[in-house]
């Protein structure tokens, strides 16, 4: 049995199906927004029986690699013209956003919340890569930072 959904997610329909159709940005639109927007399609198609965690957690694994497949044999310059090619810019925008609706979902169904998880982890990451011993450098592993 699925717990409730997001919290509040007694969103009204015209209002939620409104902030699915506006123009939505980043500037503008907090992740609670998008975690309902997402939370509202899936409840609207009788979909969280099937959003378990670990179906959720191979459909965003998959869909990670199908942005993957846009970038596969492109040199890393051809990786950052993707950026100026409009028709493929858009095509990899719909994978990430394919990828950020699993990982809402996920997020949605375990009921994580997701800025608190982000800040705990970068707290994390920032004890382990302390920026005077890695800034400039990829990783422990970088031959840059051996000597």
């Amino acid at each position: 049995m699925r717990p409730d959904s997001v919290d509040n997610a007694d969103l009204d329909r015209s209002a939620c199906m409104e902030a699915a159709t506006s123009s939505m940005n980043d500037d503008e639109t907090t992740i609670f927004q998008l975690r309902q927007v997402v939370d509202r399609f899936v409840a609207e198609r009788d979909w969280h029986q099937f959003h378990t965690p670990k179906n959720l957690a191979m459909s965003l694994a998959i869909e990670a690699a199908e942005l993957m497949e846009h970038f596969q044999w492109l040199t890393p310059e051809q990786s950052w013209q993707v950026a100026d090619r409009s028709e493929k810019k858009a095509e990899v925008g719909e994978e990430i956003s394919d990828v950020l609706c699993y990982l809402l979902a996920l997020a949605n169904e375990l009921k994580l919340d997701l800025s608190t998880a982000l800040e705990a982890k970068m707290v994390k990451n920032a004890e382990k890569y302390p920026v005077h011993r890695y800034r400039g450098l990829f990783g422990p592993e970088d031959p840059a930072g051996k000597g």
